[in-house]
């Protein structure tokens, strides 16, 4: 679980999250090398023009000799031109450094996120993810590809510069020293609090995020329900907890701005007076005097400029803070060292003694000593009332979720010692809600087996009764399907859902009630189709309407996670009890809906 506000450790460092980044980084090494070079050397070529400076005052004026000027002239152009190649390099090394390094963290944490079980986004919201995976790395490129470098930079040019006013004039160079402070007190009292203020507000910027994803993605119902006014509101409110949030960062980061001009700026008139009475006393050049002005200026510059980019490094260490917690969050869900080979034939599918509950309900039993064997090829159905535990027992055979109390077996191997990726390559899921993806009809049937081909797809399609309506499509196979199959009818998007689980082709099955909300004609054809992927395999089918599991090899009722009967539509029946009675209701009134329509 992410935690909601990240209070500052005593003694902790920004720069230690930027570390966190070296190992991005050392992939680059040589460009950073190479930038690095670049920015001493156009660091070098600005601290060189106040020397030309210096020279032209004191020698080029003092002789009044034009060629004087003339070589002054030439190289200023030639430091000129040398800047101008060096900043170039710097500034393409650093911003392409930059991009390269967040395209490899977003894949990172892509590809880290994929790894984590379900269970893991019950505490965690997916709009906060997508918030860090966005918003987060976008700050971060922008920081290492300028901001870092130009950080870099006019530290390098405080030094140089630092450096130059000592070897100018030692005296006022030590009253410059003991100004420092004054510059670097507001930057230590002001800086975290802009940490802090930036790290609230990437957190209102993940609550927006949140927001528009839920609100978008169930449009319908917020329409069906006349729900807009709310929902602008509510994201309003949001919205404007982001804006406060960023204009007491923005205030705080300018208090920090206007604090160290003042003392920088005040400091350098400070010395200019002091440099001035010391030229009218004959003490210091003309040529000196300019010099350490140019000096100052440039180390005023820096430190202005440092202190401004100071507030963004504080931002990139809270969105670096941020995308480790991801990257560091470790998946319950891991293939062990040494994982067994997956069985050849799955000869049986067995819960033993099991008992689980959810990490987000830990007090409440979903299953409770739960024990059932399927055998090959065998149908099975569980039935039961709502929260009885059926989807449970599919979401530990998959292994979304490891159970507490017992184990789960497939042909005799403890699914918990094998490698989660090769168990569910023998299982293929066709979901109560099918899951449509926003690309074409090929690629959504096709995700069961990558490599298939078309012509196998289209068998698929043919198996499922999809083929007809797909060949009536724009595109036929090509067509785009939009967000969440929404150019298509409910029983449309279960049989593509159906020919995606033909294609994989896996020898378990699991049918999470696919027909319960079709009508009629799409029922029959969705039926006919599953009927057809069930053949010889050992099928797991949860059941809300009991007629379409009357003809399954068994039927297992549950309730409250427990095993309550077992046996034929007939055996049942006749034993009464639960399953009798939901029976009854059913068929009762399915005739009460038939008559009514013959009425």
């Amino acid at each position: 679980m992410f935690p909601e506000h990240i209070q500052d450790r005593p003694g902790s460092r920004d720069w230690a999250q930027f570390k966190r980044l070296a190992r991005f980084l050392l992939p680059y090494r040589m460009r950073v090398v190479a930038a690095i070079v670049a920015l001493l050397v156009a660091a070098a070529c600005v601290l060189a023009f106040g020397q030309g400076l210096r020279s032209v005052i004191d020698t080029g004026f003092a002789s009044a000799d034009p060629s004087v000027l003339d070589r002054a002239l030439f190289g200023v152009l030639v430091l000129a031109v040398v800047l101008a190649a060096a900043t170039y390099a710097r500034f393409y090394l650093m911003m392409s450094i930059g991009e390269r390094v967040v395209a490899d963290m977003r894949r990172a944490v892509f590809d880290h996120i994929l790894s984590f079980a379900p269970g893991y986004f019950e505490t965690v919201r997916t709009g906060e993810v997508i918030s860090r995976l966005t918003n987060d790395t976008t700050l971060l490129q922008a920081v290492i590809g300028y901001g870092f470098s130009l950080a870099v930079r006019n530290s390098l040019l405080l030094v140089g510069a630092l450096a130059m006013l000592a070897w100018t004039n030692l005296k006022l160079t030590l009253i410059v020293v003991c100004i420092g402070p004054l510059v670097v007190l507001p930057v230590l009292l002001l800086g975290r609090r802009i940490r802090r203020y930036s790290r609230a507000g990437q957190d209102r910027v993940a609550d927006v995020s949140i927001y528009v994803d839920e609100a978008l993605h169930e449009i319908r119902t917020v329409q069906a329900y006349t729900h807009e006014e709310h929902a602008r509101r509510a994201f309003g409110e949001r919205v404007e907890a982001t804006y406060q949030t960023g204009i007491t960062r923005i205030a705080t980061k300018g208090l920090l701005i206007a604090l160290v001009m003042l003392a920088v700026f005040g400091g350098v008139g400070f010395i200019l007076w002091l440099g001035g009475s010391d030229v009218l006393a004959g003490r210091l050049s003309a040529g000196n005097l300019s010099a350490f002005v140019f000096y100052s200026a440039v180390a005023a510059g820096s430190v202005a400029a440092v202190s401004e980019v100071m507030g963004e490094l504080q931002r990139a260490a809270g969105a670096t803070e941020r995308l480790m917690e991801l990257l560091e969050a470790q998946p319950e869900i891991v293939a062990p060292r040494e994982p067994a080979p997956p069985p050849q034939a799955v000869r049986s599918l067995e819960f033993d003694a099991v008992s689980f509950a959810y990490p987000s309900r830990p007090g409440t039993l979903a299953l409770e000593n739960f024990s059932l064997r399927v055998a090959q090829g065998e149908r099975v159905a569980l039935v039961g009332p709502s929260g009885a535990g059926k989807s449970t027992v599919f979401a530990l055979l998959v292994r979304f979720y490891d159970p507490q109390v017992g184990a789960v077996r497939v042909d005799g191997v403890d699914v918990r010692s094998m490698d989660p990726l090769a168990l569910r390559r023998l299982v293929a899921v066709v979901p109560q809600d099918p899951v449509i993806f926003a690309t074409s009809v090929l690629e959504n049937v096709r995700y069961g087996r990558p490599q298939a081909t078309l012509d196998e797809v289209r068998r698929a399609c043919e198996q499922a009764h999809a083929l007809e309506f797909v060949e009536r499509l724009p595109q036929t196979f090509d067509t785009q399907l939009g967000e969440r199959g929404v150019t298509l009818s409910g029983g449309q998007r279960q049989r593509l859902s159906i020919a995606r689980a033909l294609l994989a082709d896996r020898p378990i099955l699991l049918l999470d009630e696919a027909t319960s909300s079709l009508d009629a004609a799409s029922e029959r054809l969705v039926q006919q189709a599953l009927d057809t992927l069930a053949r010889g395999r050992t099928t797991l089918v949860i059941a809300h309407r009991l007629a379409t599991v009357q003809h399954a090899n068994r039927i297992v009722v549950l309730d409250r996670g427990a095993i309550v009967a077992e046996g034929t539509h007939q055996d049942l029946m006749r034993q009464g009890g639960l399953y009798a009675n939901l029976a009854t209701l059913q068929f009762l009134d399915s005739g009460v809906r038939r008559l009514e329509r013959v009425a």
